[in-house]
């Protein structure tokens, strides 16, 4: 029989400051964080807004922070056997050093350099006839930075901490810490492990603004706005969390407080585009639905929603909420908190979940803020611009990524 998956602890950083009252008066407030973003030169791009900190601090400190707190929250001992699960694309530093040296003049293929081939100046791929290889002269340096490296985050705060056990990274994009924490679920129900840390970590860097700039994702009027007729797309923003997951044989025996339970879990894959979800929502419908039937039923209290406010998400997400609900979708509250935290990527599983956890304990539904037109198309009760008190027992909270994984857990107040 599988056991008990408790969340004793949990650290959070976004935008708004790190710590649950941040996130209170930041998400829970409806009140967006974007502002221009002042870490690098925005110029080349279509906006330059995003929910940034100020200056980014370097990404393992980040996730040392927020983990910290959670071990703190939990009362778990330095030297403890834990399983470490971090969602990551590593520190892009690495990479935008990369792209600089590359594109600087006289570098390797750089139009006009020594080496370079065809009337545009470009050189051969990688190993090809005059092209430079590792270590020759002229050849473009990544840095050495170990902290482009996924694997080296979760080895690293491993470290940090203190913990015995394994360690993975988890690179599914905006599924990433999602997948963490349903993958450490797993573990701790059926008894491979008694404890897992999970977590989760995004700092908004040029190489994904750059990236959703050019397919036209981005909100062009500085705003986010999901289920709106009026939206014009996404905003990216800090974000990093951690959660103590444990058996509740292992908090019993440490004499741990839970805060809630993880009673369902769910992953699929509709692989219907490499972008766009499935216009039916299926995948996260599908993955909503595993995760239900883990949890005993279908009742839900509240959803937090992936909800991008990009054209293709929005109406194939409540599609999708539809088919999972039925009858019942129309009374059940939905909301996006993307719309003031922007959309965290790999850190967004694990932010949400705490988000939603604080929606349980406090009571009080989030809002998706700078509602203003509903789109006909998306016609749940999303909990437009202002909070809602709510007696609230039971929660989902979905992702979603490109090429059609979707991410689904159950929390339930403790």
């Amino acid at each position: 029989m599988d056991r008990e998956v408790l969340l004793t602890g949990f650290g959070v950083r976004t935008a708004f400051g790190t710590g649950a009252d941040a996130v209170r008066e930041g998400v829970f407030d409806g009140r967006p964080a974007f502002a221009p973003i002042t870490r690098f030169d925005t110029g080349p791009y279509r906006t330059g807004l995003a929910a940034t900190g100020g200056q980014a601090a370097p990404l393992r400190e980040v996730l040392a922070e927020v983990a910290g707190a959670a071990v703190a929250m939990a009362a778990l001992p330095t030297g403890a056997e834990a399983a470490v699960l971090v969602g990551t694309a590593g520190d892009f530093t690495g990479l935008t050093r990369f792209w600089r040296a590359a594109d600087a003049p006289g570098a390797p293929g750089a139009p006009g350099a020594p080496g370079s081939s065809g009337p545009s100046g470009t050189s051969g791929s990688p190993g090809s006839p005059g092209s430079p290889g590792p270590g020759s002269p002229g050849a473009v340096d990544s840095g050495g930075a170990a902290e482009t490296v996924p694997a080296w985050q979760a080895e690293t705060l491993a470290d940090t901490l203190g913990l015995r056990g394994p360690r993975l990274a988890f690179t599914s994009a905006c599924v990433a810490s999602a997948t963490a924490i349903t993958h450490a679920c797993g573990l701790i129900a059926s008894g491979r492990a008694d404890t897992a840390i999970c977590a989760g970590a995004y700092l908004v860097e040029e190489e994904n603004l750059a990236k959703f700039d050019s397919g036209f994702a981005l909100s062009r009027d500085g705003m986010v706005r999901p289920f709106c007729a009026d939206r014009s797309g996404l905003l990216l923003g800090d974000g990093a969390a951690a959660v103590v997951l444990e058996s509740a044989e292992s908090a019993r025996r440490r004499g741990a407080r839970a805060l809630g339970a993880l009673t369902g879990w769910g992953a699929a894959g509709d692989a219907h585009h490499i972008a766009r979800p499935h216009p039916e929502g299926a995948g996260l419908a599908m993955a909503a639905g595993r995760a239900l039937r883990r949890a005993g039923g279908p009742r839900i209290d509240y959803v937090n929603a992936h909800g991008t406010a990009t054209r293709y998400n929005d109406p194939a997400e409540t599609r999708g909420l539809r088919t999972l609900f039925g009858a019942a979708a129309a009374r059940t509250p939905v909301s996006s908190t993307k719309s003031t935290t922007g959309h965290l990527l790999e850190a967004s599983g694990a932010v949400e979940l705490v988000i939603t956890l604080l929606a349980l304990r406090d009571g009080v539904l989030p809002p998706t803020a700078g509602f203003t037109e509903p789109d006909p198309h998306c016609d749940l009760d999303y909990v437009p611009n202002r909070p809602h008190k709510a007696e609230l027992r039971r929660a989902l909270t979905v992702n979603a990524a490109f090429g059609g994984a979707n991410t689904a857990l159950v929390l339930e107040r403790a």
